[in-house]
């Protein structure tokens, strides 16, 4: 099975100046079959990577959702907002939905979902 890769660009969102929106920074979304087909991984600038379940993704499109350390909820009719817990802090960062939409899209191309 073939790995999937798309990058996309997203803002993390901070505290700093609420009237000033962040600047956009690339952001790469990873689906791999063969190491887990039940999740993706999002890997922010830096070192930052976080993996966690694909269905969590897609519910969290159309509503509020989390697991452990992430919760995804859609901003709006074309945004989406994943927020990574650790022990670090918090990163808060907004997509556009239809850049995560084509994501999973691919990874369904990838690997459907088992029944």
């Amino acid at each position: 099975m073939s790995v999937v890769e798309q990058y996309a660009r997203a803002h993390i969102v901070t505290d700093e100046d609420p009237q000033e929106e962040p600047p956009a920074v690339p952001v790469v979304l990873r689906y791999d079959p063969d190491t887990d087909p039940r999740t993706v991984r999002v890997g922010l600038p830096g070192t930052d990577e976080w993996t966690f379940s694909r269905s969590l993704l897609e519910q969290g499109l159309r509503s509020p959702a989390e697991s452990g350390d992430v919760r995804v909820w859609p901003l709006g009719r074309v945004q989406a907002v994943v927020e990574f817990h650790s022990d670090h802090g918090t990163s808060v960062v907004q997509f556009e939905s239809k850049a995560l939409l084509r994501f999973l899209r691919r990874t369904y191309m990838a690997t459907p979902v088992a029944g």
